[in-house]
């Protein structure tokens, strides 16, 4: 039993972790249709931008993962005004917007590889306390990353239900042509996604810089687990990400009760498998017609 409860506690933080980055990537998938595997090297600069800040530059932890939000921003505005946005003028097909996907994804990860080199880094001096209820632990970071979860999706929800840009993020994620012709200028909708889904995926980069570290290839796992969550719980749907992170996550936890754990990144694959299967909108996506 005891093996159970740590399973499902650790099921419970890596759930929080994924949701995170289902959020960000959701977000933006949801709105521009535009699989934006750059998130994951977004993702991975922005680790190590809140490295540079709290390692060697010794600012506060709250001032680290700001700055490494800013640059995710600014980083997910820049790939759409000058890579995703100039296709879009030229009506380009969705695979040509997948392979320049990609291109800026292999671009990214071997300029943070070069910078930073290809070792792993983490914020020397950093002690993150270990915390025990009963026979189930947890380490202080793993309070952070829960508790994230638990701000962030609010604030978000409130921001897309009562704000006036999130009102229009709504709009075009529902119906991008209708719209534009209502009058929303979606270019400008989508420059806000892109700044608003890159700078989530540095609260999950910081936290997992002050778990793991970080290192150049991280964000190829981070998008895909993030593009896995976002079907598993429906395009289009906040608490769909929501949800399919924290499946992910207590599902991979729970399968290491019988399966080896090498083979714990293989449960994804087959989540998305069944669900595209089984349930092609996802757990809470609504079936198109």
């Amino acid at each position: 039993m005891s093996l159970f409860l740590q399973l499902f506690v650790n099921g419970l933080i890596g759930g929080a972790h994924y949701a995170l980055l289902a959020v960000g990537f959701g977000l933006i998938f949801a709105t521009t249709r535009i699989v934006h595997f750059a998130y994951g090297p977004i993702y991975t600069i922005a680790a190590y931008v809140a490295w540079v800040t709290a390692g060697p530059l010794h600012w506060p932890l709250p001032l680290a993962m700001l700055a490494a939000a800013m640059v995710a921003a600014l980083l997910g505005v820049f790939s759409y005004q000058f890579l995703y946005r100039p296709i879009e003028e030229r009506q380009g097909s969705t695979l040509v917007v997948l392979i320049a996907s990609l291109g800026l994804f292999i671009v990214l990860e071997n300029l943070t590889g070069i910078v930073f080199g290809t070792g792993g880094q983490t914020v020397a001096g950093f002690e993150g306390g270990i915390h025990f209820i009963g026979p189930v632990f947890f380490t202080t970071v793993n309070v952070w990353q829960i508790v994230s979860v638990l701000i962030l999706v609010p604030v978000l929800a409130v921001f897309l239900r009562r704000a006036r840009p999130g009102k229009a993020i709504l709009a075009m994620t529902d119906n991008a042509e209708m719209a534009r012709i209502v009058g929303i200028d979606t270019v400008k909708v989508s420059m806000l996604v892109f700044a608003l889904g890159s700078a989530i995926s540095a609260v999950p980069a910081t936290l997992i810089l002050l778990r793991d570290g970080a290192n150049p290839s991280m964000g190829f796992l981070a998008v895909f687990i993030a593009f896995v969550a976002v079907v598993v719980g429906g395009i289009g749907s906040l608490r769909g990400a929501v949800a399919g992170g924290f499946a992910l996550g207590m599902i991979e936890s729970l399968g290491l009760w019988q399966i080896p754990t090498e083979w714990q990144n293989s449960i994804s694959f087959v989540v998305l498998f069944l669900v595209v299967l089984l349930r092609p909108q996802g757990l809470f996506g609504a079936a198109r017609r």
